[in-house]
């Protein structure tokens, strides 16, 4: 059973940080391209950040470079998002998602994590 699991989301301060954490399972996670996308109320769902299987490619929205930073481990399963002087446009649910090409378009979600950012 294929499965993504989201955690760390809270919520914090302005300028604070967060780690968010996002585990697969069910599927062969070294293959496939990592992203974190994120959804605020009434707001159509946005790329934040990608990295490719190997991790040795990512990108990020401009609206969070230089403040965010993904990173993956193959050997946990486990893509990561560092988010670091979180503003209140931050608040969001923020989605993990998988993607593969090869050999068909395979493609799968989590249920998100809610990160709000207010004093």
């Amino acid at each position: 059973q294929v499965q993504l699991v989201e955690s760390g989301g809270a919520l914090v301060q302005p300028g604070g940080s967060l780690r968010l954490s996002c585990v697969a399972s069910g599927f062969i996670f070294s293959r496939y391209t990592m992203t974190w996308y994120r959804q605020a109320p009434g707001k159509e769902r946005e790329l934040v950040a990608v990295i490719t299987n190997g991790g040795g490619s990512t990108n990020y929205a401009d609206s969070v470079k230089g403040r965010f930073t993904i990173s993956r481990d193959n050997a946990k399963n486990t893509v990561y998002l560092q988010m670091n002087s979180l503003k209140p446009e931050d608040t969001a649910v923020y989605y993990c998602n998988a993607l593969s090409w090869a050999p068909i378009v395979t493609n799968y979600w989590g249920q998100g994590t809610q990160v709000t950012v207010s004093s």
